[in-house]
């Protein structure tokens, strides 16, 4: 199956090298796009394909054992590929991955890709705070502790992104002016992405007006080595309940244009949407990234409004939103539902952008702070809110680490939505220290969800509500969001005792006899076991073969639903020598 491509043989165990040229099939993709093929007892890594493909990459990073592979071929489809590609730059362009599998596919895959991280985090989790002993059997069962709501999708699947920053470039060395989206895997070469389906036809539309026009001019490109030339990206956002855009042309100040004629152009457009706001961009900066030095109106105005939920929300050029309105009601809907009922009590909102969440929460709370450390999307929250009629919602512009130290409010409960890359390290500890009774986290990256959640439970939290929400159709992202519960008595009984003699008063020299024949029989852990055999019989053991053992002996056991049905190697069994071991330890610790 697995082949060495370059030598003509098959690989031996550490003879793979950089360069070299393998095929192989990919076994499983894990969040975001990490796929895995087997070359003989090697894992490697190999990014952007779908389970089942038969794929050739070439060898780019070898070093501990770990290998990682670029594709440069799909030589047999998967089996999920049920359908053909709905865009003509499809499997080249950057800006899908699954459009040959079916949507109910895709989110089949997504909600299994973040289940098994979840689990993961919760076993680990609970393994740390020593819940569950030493965290093997009890653990397994891990997803027992929380309800898993499911993946909701979202209502369109094509042609749903309100925003999009399309690049100029060229799609091969010194070729003609391209504009569009990066080829998959390349951080250079730009394709024309005249057809995407990601977003509406409005939009392609305008992109093809825009390359035009500068085409005709033999206008330059800006050169990410070089920091020369003068185009640097197209930047849209169009209303989905409005249907109004906006248009902006991001430029250096290298060269210069009269764009007096893209604007009547761009005016002219038969659009079933409507141009608001024409503006051009200046941006020196030697990073790729969508900022800007100056701002010229060129039409227009440089905002609209979008609806969410019956609230009106202001968008400007840099406002942050979710990309996917109508997937984003269904998302915020969620967080309201894990939020509950929060009357007369105090709710942060925690890295709360534009106010989108404190808004909706402001509801059904006493009051709403949010904390934002982009000032511009604080001043847009305010004006959100104003617009909204809301009174309750307070946003403070600042870094969550800083900003808490200085609020004298005391939450009741946390709303967390933190960027990429997650909570800040030293932040978490101040969040934690609240003890609220509930934290309602959305993750843009459940990797980094992940990394947080044993923090968490070494607080005193416990994941109760999960979903997950596919606001990313046809690419690799997906929102998580899970609901925290801090774990507290149910209620309290208070007990009055008296000691001495005499009738109903307990005699104080009898309470440690009592105490003592009342105390819970002490845990017996895989842990102890395994230092009882190794001890008396100078050999350990797996926890495996003392499970193995325990099955054989109809002791109770753990039900592991997410174990894997068959094993890529057959599973050792325990010798007689171990097999005796074992029940003479459990013998030892009254187990049987």
């Amino acid at each position: 199956m697995f082949e060495l491509l370059s030598a003509g043989y098959k690989t031996e165990r550490g003879f793979m090298k950089k360069g070299e040229i393998y095929e192989g099939i990919i076994e499983k993709v894990e969040f975001p796009n990490k796929g895995f093929v087997w070359v003989d007892d090697q894992k490697v890594i190999v990014k952007n394909g779908i389970p089942g493909q038969k794929v050739r990459f070439m060898i780019n990073k070898k070093r501990s054992g770990r290998a990682e592979g670029r594709l440069l071929e799909v030589l047999e489809k998967s089996p999920l590929e049920t359908r053909e590609p709905a865009c003509q730059e499809f499997p080249a362009c950057g800006g899908c991955m699954y459009q040959t599998m079916s949507y109910e596919a895709q989110k089949e895959m997504k909600e299994r890709q973040v289940r098994e991280l979840l689990d993961g985090a919760v076993k680990e989790s609970l393994a740390k705070i020593g819940k569950n002993g030493d965290g093997t059997e009890e653990a397994e069962a891990a997803d027992h502790l929380y309800h898993w709501d499911g993946i909701y999708g979202s209502p369109i699947e094509f042609g749903y992104r309100n925003k999009m920053e399309f690049s100029f470039g060229d799609e091969y060395k010194d070729g003609p002016l391209s504009l569009g989206l990066h080829k998959k895997g390349s951080t250079y070469d730009i394709l024309n992405t005249d057809d995407c389906k990601l977003v509406h036809p409005d939009m392609t539309k305008i992109l093809v007006c825009v390359r035009e026009f500068f085409l005709e001019r033999n206008a330059s490109f800006y050169k990410k080595l070089q920091h020369v030339g003068y185009l640097r990206h197209l930047l849209l956002r169009r209303g989905v309940t409005s249907g109004e855009i906006l248009v902006h042309v991001v430029t250096t100040t290298q060269e210069e244009y009269d764009l007096e004629p893209l604007k009547e152009q761009l005016l002219a457009l038969p659009l079933e949407g409507k141009i608001v706001g024409i503006m051009h961009i200046l941006n020196d900066s030697l990073s790729d990234v969508v900022q800007s030095d100056e701002t010229k109106i060129l039409y227009g105005k440089d905002y609209f409004y979008e609806e969410l939920l019956g609230l009106k929300f202001k968008i400007s050029t840099f406002s942050f939103f979710q990309p996917n309105s109508l997937a984003a009601e269904i998302l915020y809907s969620k967080v309201r539902e894990y939020v509950g009922d929060t009357r007369d009590k105090v709710v942060f909102d925690l890295y709360s952008g534009t106010g989108t969440i404190a808004q909706l929460a402001a509801s059904v709370a006493s009051e709403v702070i949010g904390v934002e450390i982009v000032e511009d999307a604080v001043k847009a929250a305010r004006e959100n809110a104003a617009l909204n009629g809301i009174n309750n919602c307070r946003f403070i512009a600042g870094d969550v680490l800083k900003v808490l130290d200085e609020v004298p409010e005391k939450p009741d409960m946390i709303i967390l939505d933190p960027p990429r890359d997650g909570v800040h390290p030293k932040a978490l500890p101040k969040i934690l220290a609240y003890g609220v009774d509930q934290i309602v986290y959305i993750s843009c990256k459940v990797t980094s969800l992940v990394r947080d959640l044993p923090a968490f439970y070494e607080a005193g939290y416990e994941m109760t509500h999960a979903c997950a929400v596919d606001q990313f159709c046809q690419g690799v992202h997906v929102e998580t969001v899970v609901l925290l519960s801090h774990k507290k008595a149910d209620s309290y009984i208070h007990i009055d005792v008296e000691f001495g003699e005499g009738e109903g008063k307990i005699p104080v020299d009898s309470i440690a006899k009592r105490a003592e024949a009342y105390k819970p029989k002490e845990k017996v852990t895989y842990k102890m076991i395994k230092e009882y055999i190794e001890a008396k019989y100078g050999f350990k053991v797996h926890t495996a073969y003392i499970a193995e053992v325990k099955r054989n002996l109809g002791l109770p056991m753990y039900d592991a639903p997410n174990a894997v049905e068959e094993l890529k190697q057959p599973r050792k069994h325990p010798t007689p020598e171990k097999v005796e071991a074992i029940k003479d330890a459990l013998r030892y610790f009254a187990v049987i």
